[in-house]
């Protein structure tokens, strides 16, 4: 396989994990944020899940970095 193909296919994964960090920020950590601040707090543990899904999404993202940092010149 090409150097170039291999990139290419490099690219693509590390969008798909920096689409699926965006996905865990928005659903698990900020959407219940904002549905706490409207309606008032649900349960104690969505504090947990906001958190949580925030590092999902943060150690997601780092992934993808690594990734990028093996394209090869």
């Amino acid at each position: 396989m090409s150097k170039l193909v291999r990139n290419e296919q490099r690219k693509l994964t590390a969008n798909y994990m920096n689409g699926l960090a965006m996905a865990f920020f928005g659903i698990g950590g900020f959407a219940p944020l904002v549905a706490s601040a409207v309606s008032g707090p649900a349960s104690p543990l969505i504090p947990l899940l906001v958190f949580g899904c925030i590092l999902a999404s943060a150690g997601l993202h780092l992934l993808a970095r690594i990734a990028l940092k093996e394209l090869e010149e």
